[in-house]
């Protein structure tokens, strides 16, 4: 059979059963990159790139949006479970589909096992003495808890965790903005624009330092895919996924860009060093010690939204591949609209983390960082692979009849997949993410492997 034969733009009869209100998908967008990467991660992209990290901020942004754009298109047409999975299934084939939603799922765990580690790091403020893998487990135990609720109590907890965090980064800004204009904080400190060309300049390390922070960069925004898994379940997806995507250029412009401009400009960027969050950092460094308290109950809180939502995505992405005969078949039983066996499975394997913050407590974030943007930027040009092929099954009216289509076709789309393939790149010239890539391509044989000898691409074909 053609892998481009296209679906009706009615709604699939595959669908879940929605349990998502049109604000649960808007504020799961809107929190699905504000989290460790940012709060955390963002200060090993500073100390790579310097201040001219904003350009790559404002660069990986770009290639979200369009790459979302792209899965708003295909999700609006087609709300569909499974999600992005199965559009690459329909365009690409049954081996695409078949990776794509493994690949997501690797890309899920190991996001978890960084925000994992980095919960295990931010309680090292209250409690420098305690050893890191007892945070992990605990937070196992909560997480696991949170997502073999109900999906309506699953969206209802991303919206408490997200306003939590939207709130505290525009109170950084706001914060931020009153020390560089009235003088607050530690006169000793190096406040303002010249934080920015002090230093070495805008391009400390150069080009070369400013490409290396595109690993970094990219991991903080991977998840945000997670929009098109979310819309699925929305009561409306025709209105709930345009409305969510479109809110990504200001989140990126506040939440990103601005944020982390706030950062440069408070604290001159060798001083962000990793030790603990830059937004708790920028807080300590200048006196207001209540304020980097609150500021770690925060970066906690993302964190632990950011493990549920990956749970969440994974867990709909595996049970959409199993009703597809792509995953074992008790991966799809589902009760109250929650895919036990799967999750029971993925937080099974999240026990991994504990044993890696036991044996390796200082390079594990940086391990699966890597591992993870290499997953990431997989799956989002399989997405964008997938929109492209779907384009060209259309016939001229079905393409003027879309009701959510890609701005800037196709010049936005060819950006983006030339950007990730430059990315993969980067990780082939710099020996740091040569271990990433080594895991990243054997992932992908074993399961290529995997599909051949147990038949899936048998039911990839469909």
């Amino acid at each position: 059979m053609s892998t481009t034969t296209q679906p009706s733009s009615a709604p699939d009869t595959a669908r879940r059963a929605p349990g998502l209100k049109a604000r649960h998908i808007h504020f799961i967008a809107l929190g699905s990159a504000i989290g460790t990467g940012l709060f955390y991660g963002s200060a090993g992209a500073i100390q790579a790139a310097g201040p001219s990290v904003l350009l790559v901020y404002l660069l990986g942004g770009a290639v979200v949006y369009f790459m979302l754009r792209a899965l708003g298109e295909m999700a609006v047409r087609m709300p569909i479970s499974g999600s992005f999975a199965e559009y690459t299934r329909r365009f690409l084939g049954g081996w695409a589909g078949y990776i794509t939603g493994w690949m997501f799922a690797f890309e899920m765990l190991i996001v978890c096992l960084a925000d994992l580690t980095a919960i295990a790091i931010y309680m090292r403020f209250w409690f420098p003495d305690t050893a890191q893998w007892i945070w992990v487990a605990l937070t196992l135990l909560i997480v696991g808890a949170a997502n073999l609720a109900s999906v309506r109590w699953f969206g209802e907890l991303e919206f408490v965790f997200t306003i939590i965090k939207v709130t505290a980064v525009i109170a950084m800004i706001v914060g931020g903005a009153a020390i560089l204009v009235f003088g607050l904080g530690d006169a000793g400190t190096a406040t303002g624009l010249a934080n920015l060309t002090a230093d070495g300049g805008f391009f400390p390390h150069g080009a070369g330092g400013m490409i290396s922070a595109f690993i970094l960069v990219l991991f903080a925004f991977g998840g945000t895919e997670i929009i098109g898994v979310a819309g699925t379940e929305a009561e409306d997806p025709g209105t709930a996924i345009p409305k969510a995507v479109n809110t990504v250029p200001v989140r990126i412009l506040l939440f990103y860009v601005l944020a982390i401009g706030v950062i440069l400009l408070l604290n001159p960027w060798r001083e962000i060093t990793g030790e603990e969050s830059p937004f708790v950092q920028i807080f300590d460094t200048l006196g207001v010690n209540w304020a980097a308290a609150l500021l770690n109950v925060v970066v906690l809180t993302a964190a632990l939204s950011a493990i549920n939502a990956d749970l969440f995505g994974a867990g709909r992405v595996v049970a959409g591949m199993a009703r597809e005969r792509l995953a074992p078949r008790a991966m799809a039983r589902t009760m109250r609209g929650v895919p036990v066996v799967t999750t029971v499975a993925l937080l099974g394997v999240l026990v991994v983390g504990v044993l890696l913050n036991y044996a390796l407590p200082d390079e594990v974030f940086t391990i699966v960082a890597s591992l993870a943007t290499f997953a990431t930027i997989f799956v989002w040009l399989m997405i964008l692979l997938a929109q492209v092929a779907s384009r060209r099954g259309m016939s001229r009216q079905e393409r003027t009849e879309l009701a959510f289509p890609v701005p800037l076709w196709p010049f936005g789309q060819l950006f983006a997949i030339a950007f990730i393939v430059f990315t993969f790149g980067i990780m082939v010239w710099q020996p740091a993410y040569h271990t990433a890539l080594g895991v990243g391509a054997g992932f992908l044989v074993v399961m290529t492997l995997l599909y051949a000898v147990t038949g899936r691409h048998r039911a990839g074909r469909a």
